[in-house]
């Protein structure tokens, strides 16, 4: 499959919010289904865009996947550092799964990171039961980093987000 890796369009923000939430719905990484308070937040495409670079996978006038870059801290940031860029809710329709979509984003950003004057590592979080993005950042050169492993709901023991990093 053809397609292009390239900034999303406004008239794209309600397309890949939908993807992005039934990607997180569908393979079950959302803890409490449709009354998970972070579906809005994967919908929210808008929003992310005015505070990072939220990039699409689009082929034949429609979009494939997407991901938000966070090129240096803001809002959008949830474990960078000073140095680091972050890769965010990365989402691929479940038609459009095995023809590097995902793969293609993730290297997209990886070249913008490099891009970033000061900046030496990106890093990511990402949920213990998605096992295909894990071998997915690990056959880019994505290391694990268990010292940075976080709990974005502390009332809750039982999620804990796994992390990684690429050193540029």
């Amino acid at each position: 499959m053809d397609f292009e890796i390239r900034p999303a369009t406004a008239e794209e923000y309600d397309t890949l919010g939908e993807i992005t939430a039934r990607a997180y719905l569908g393979d079950g990484f959302l803890d409490f289904g449709e009354d998970d308070s972070y579906l809005q937040e994967l919908r929210a495409v808008a929003r992310r865009a005015a505070a990072a670079e939220v990039l699409v996978a689009a082929a034949d006038g429609g979009v494939l996947g997407g991901v938000t870059f966070v090129p240096r801290g803001g809002p959008m940031a949830d474990i960078a550092r000073p140095g680091e860029a972050e890769i965010r809710m990365l989402a691929v329709a479940r038609e459009a799964r095995g023809a590097g979509a995902g793969e293609a984003l993730v290297r997209a950003c990886v070249d913008r990171a490099r891009s970033v004057p000061g900046c030496a590592r990106i890093v990511l979080s990402t949920q213990r039961t998605m096992h295909s993005a894990h071998r997915l950042y690990e056959r880019l050169g994505f290391t694990r980093t268990p010292d940075r492993d976080w709990n974005p709901l502390p009332e809750l023991d039982d999620i804990t987000l796994l992390t990684y990093e690429l050193t540029l």
